[in-house]
């Protein structure tokens, strides 16, 4: 009965649509600007700066509040806590406030991670720093394709699951990393697609 309770608070907790709403108070709906992604980095491009910062702090926040509030607790423990962090992702690509429809949930992501293990968040980072620099360096003044920056975040998580095995992580971390993969290529499904559907145009012409 907890693990449903604190589940379902994080989930609430996750599917506020903060960067959403942002854009309507900044008179721009976000579902019909750019990708149509009504996270906070749509929200940048839509409302400017100071939008954009502040729909990434809400989101982070909405990730890492609830889940340390969890752990501070000390009533959910192993994989309850684990399968319960993950809560905030979905509820942020699946809100109900939006009919199920939700954003990619990076920031939110980040806010679960430093809330669950900050090596873990600090590593992430580290790794999309890392794959960022390579992809830059490999496409020279190309601007980044929404298909390569999906691609980076998926790849960065199942690296970070990897690391995770490789520090030797508490399992039910590890599990939470392979299973938050999962979830951002859920999330990127359109982007990866369309990449995975570009190097099979390309393959065809050589």
């Amino acid at each position: 009965m907890t693990a449903l309770l604190w589940s379902a608070a994080l989930f609430l907790c996750g599917s506020l649509m903060f960067s959403y709403w942002l854009g309507l108070a900044a008179r721009s709906n976000l579902r019909e600007i750019g990708d149509g992604n009504p996270g906070a980095l749509n929200l940048w491009r839509a409302a400017g700066f100071a939008y954009g910062l502040f729909g990434i702090a809400l989101d982070f926040a909405k990730g890492f509040a609830p889940v340390a509030f969890m752990l501070a607790s000390g009533r959910m423990p192993g994989y309850a806590a684990a399968a319960a962090s993950l809560m905030p992702v979905l509820g942020h690509a699946f809100s109900p406030f939006l009919r199920g429809r939700g954003g990619k949930a990076i920031a939110t992501t980040f806010g679960v991670w430093c809330a669950l293990s900050f090596e873990g968040a600090l590593a992430y980072a580290v790794i999309l720093a890392i794959l960022l620099l390579g992809g830059r360096l490999t496409r020279g003044t190309k601007k980044a394709s929404a298909e390569a920056d999906a691609f980076q975040v998926v790849l960065g998580m199942l690296l970070l699951f990897v690391y995770a095995l490789a520090r030797a992580f508490p399992a039910p971390i590890a599990a939470f990393s392979l299973t938050n993969a999962l979830l951002l290529a859920f999330t990127h499904r359109r982007e990866l697609r369309r990449l995975v559907a570009r190097r099979g145009a390309d393959r065809m012409r050589r």
